[in-house]
């Protein structure tokens, strides 16, 4: 029946007379006006994104996040003029970054406040910018090659140089600490005697990890410019292994294995292949761990939408359901592959398979 009722849908909704309608009727017009209002944020997101990006770019939020403040100081702050400033505070105001007081003044909104005690966000839209030269050309960036521009020479498995691990290092780990809130809520690490991380970067998931169950063994294993960096960062609290995973085989020794965002990154072979590794790693009974965004989030469509466009831009990976990662797992000989609740499934989800 889903077809015929979608059928219907659409003929009722691409009817100018029957939006007429429903915005007319006050059973209806709720419904109406936040479908039309869906309908606009579609349209205008990307006015969205470049407001909050100049807010943050020129110390906006920061300087709210201090506490209301008059024009006058704000624009001193930014380095705005008079102009220039209104408007950024109108477009700001707009979709709950800042709000207005009776008094003039303006502080921070309830949306602002909520980013700032995330600082990840805050890195990823800095980190956007990449992502938006790239897509400037939609048309042609969907004609043409996945990769080649901007943000595939920021990853070094798409096109980064030696020698710049820094900048994706820094935003994984600034990204890091609500992707690993949602595995701490999952799963039980006090189970575990010793955990690896793979592609664990900067080690922010095994610090959050460690925080929570600090006599749990824990292994880093990533490049070689990036074990360095997770070296000088945790010393002597984390064993730290330099190799590369497509090519070089997993330290043993570990009942537990995490992939915290890493297999929408890679096409399928190389997933294949990781699966592979992971389980020849792993003992009898051993634990992965698959912690990362997935396509068919009900309570969040878009992600699949983001990393649909953002993966094809990288030149690497594309977006996975659960159920194409329980399939692969399975493949690669984990005998049990369950999904595990999660408070925010938007940042990340958690699959869990064990080896017979």
């Amino acid at each position: 029946m889903r077809e015929p009722w979608a059928r219907l849908r659409n003929r009722l909704l691409g009817s100018r007379r029957f939006q007429a309608l429903a915005l007319s009727l006050p059973v209806f017009r709720a419904v109406g006006r936040a479908r039309a209002r869906r309908l606009f944020e579609l349209t205008a997101g990307f006015v969205n994104s470049q407001a909050l990006a100049a807010a943050l770019a020129t110390g906006l939020l920061g300087r709210l996040a201090a506490g209301p403040a008059a024009d006058a100081d704000l624009a001193e702050a930014t380095g705005l003029d008079a102009e220039g400033l209104a408007c950024l505070l109108v477009a700001a105001e707009g979709v709950g970054l800042v709000e207005r007081l009776p008094d003039g003044r303006a502080m921070l909104g309830a949306v602002g406040a909520e980013l700032l005690a995330n600082p990840g966000i805050a890195a990823m839209v800095a980190h956007h910018r990449l992502l938006w030269d790239d897509l400037a050309d939609p048309e042609g960036f969907l004609r043409r090659a996945p990769g080649g521009g901007a943000l595939a020479r920021f990853w070094p498995y798409a096109g980064a140089r030696e020698g710049e691990a820094a900048p994706y290092s820094r935003l994984m780990a600034a990204s890091q600490p609500l992707v690993a809130a949602q595995a701490l809520a999952a799963h039980d690490f006090s189970r575990h005697r010793a955990l690896l991380d793979v592609g664990g970067g900067e080690g922010a998931f095994l610090e959050a990890v460690g925080a929570r169950h600090p006599r749990l063994r824990r292994i880093l294993f990533d490049l070689p410019e990036v074990a360095a960096r997770a070296r000088a960062r945790l010393g002597e609290a984390v064993a730290v292994v330099a190799g590369d995973f497509r090519t070089d085989p997993l330290p043993m020794g570990a009942d537990a294995i995490s992939l915290v965002r890493i297999l929408h990154d890679h096409d399928d072979a190389t997933v294949r292949d990781l699966l592979g590794r992971v389980r020849a790693a792993l003992p009898p009974g051993g634990t992965l761990l698959i912690v990362e965004p997935m396509a068919g989030t009900r309570s969040a469509p878009s992600v699949a939408t983001y990393f649909a466009f953002y993966l094809r831009a990288m030149g690497s990976g594309r977006p996975r359901t659960a159920d194409e990662l329980a399939r692969m797992c399975r493949e690669a000989g984990f005998a049990q592959v369950r999904e595990r609740p999660v408070p925010l499934p938007l940042a990340a989800r958690v699959l869990v398979a064990q080896t017979p």
